[in-house]
């Protein structure tokens, strides 16, 4: 993957494949993460992931520690480990850190946390260090992290271990228009710069995008204020409403979105966007049939609008695996 693509903010929208291998991907990790048994004292195979999360970061440092993580997922510690030392920042002394596995690494996050405990990439990584080392204290480790940022990708990656049940990451909002092609050209430093310009002159499509990066970006509670602000300025606009209701799911309270969500089927029965978004918090959940049904109801409700299509590569996909 290139790094204008491993930093892209909104092109493009959720496939389908990638929707339902989540779920596939949600189940698996339920036994990945079951409680480790008492016996257990060997180290797991390969090395634990590693979660440095850089945003839209394009100084030098953010680039070298993009190309140390490489190296490390492929297993080239050594190299990684000099570009890791070349910088003195918390995501670099964590990144150092793994590439000790497994004599080392525990120990110096442990170092790390006790003296930075309200760092999230310290304990999110110290609780994937003591789950690969079959140790005991990964869970809380990865409730420190969300804690201590709860409006972060650490806190959407600790919530994919902490809650294993549900597909990773989260669900964002797909606008039924698309993102202005000159936006779209944009690297996505200065296309998180434009949209955030446009939301704050009130532009309706801007804001929508803008709370999409922000999702994307692991910015949920950010995202939440923003597509809220446009929801309560527009109380007659489907998609805003839903938008601002997808922003609200959080896999500690999924009531939280869905109580939002499902009285929009009333409101707005014609509105493709109100079902396919609940066929997609479905999905997300794990209720593969009623999100089948809700992702039927899109297409049936507005046939031929582009979320109707988008709906039917689900179905189409959900067919595909078998689900």
């Amino acid at each position: 993957m290139s790094p204008r693509a491993r930093v892209a903010v909104v092109t493009g929208v959720a496939a389908a494949a990638a929707a339902v291998a989540a779920v596939g991907f949600a189940v698996a990790q339920t036994d990945r993460h079951a409680p480790i048994p008492a016996e257990a004292t060997e180290p797991r195979d390969g090395l634990p992931p590693l979660a440095i999360d850089l945003g839209v970061r394009t100084d030098r440092e953010a680039a070298d520690l993009r190309r140390a993580q490489g190296l490390y997922e492929r297993g080239d510690l050594v190299a990684a480990r000099r570009l890791y030392e070349a910088h003195s920042s918390l995501e670099a002394r964590v990144g150092r850190a793994m590439t000790t596995w497994p004599e080392d690494t525990v120990d110096l996050l442990n170092r790390l946390a006790g003296l930075h405990p309200q760092s999230p990439v310290v304990q999110l990584n110290l609780g994937l260090a003591l789950l690969w080392a079959n140790a005991g204290g990964a869970e809380d480790a990865w409730r420190a992290a969300a804690d201590a940022a709860p409006d972060s990708q650490y806190a959407v990656t600790a919530g994919n271990l902490l809650y294993p049940q549900f597909a990773p990451d989260l669900p964002r909002f797909v606008p039924s228009e698309s993102l202005p092609p000159a936006l779209g050209k944009l690297s996505a430093d200065r296309q998180l710069a434009q949209l955030e310009r446009l939301a704050a002159e009130g532009d309706r499509l801007g804001t929508l995008y803008y709370g999409v990066a922000l999702q994307r970006l692991g910015r949920q509670q950010s995202a939440g204020r923003v597509l809220g602000r446009l929801a309560s300025a527009r109380p007659d606009d489907a998609e805003a409403q839903v938008a601002a209701a997808v922003a609200r799911f959080d896999k500690a309270d999924p009531a939280a979105a869905f109580s939002r969500l499902g009285p929009l089927t009333r409101r707005f029965p014609k509105a493709a966007t109100v079902r396919f978004h609940l066929g997609l918090l479905l999905l997300w959940s794990g209720e593969v049939e009623e999100a089948r049904r809700q992702l039927r109801l899109a297409q049936q409700v507005d046939a031929g609008s582009s979320l109707a299509r988008e709906a039917g590569r689900y179905l189409a996909e959900l067919r595909r695996v078998g689900s």
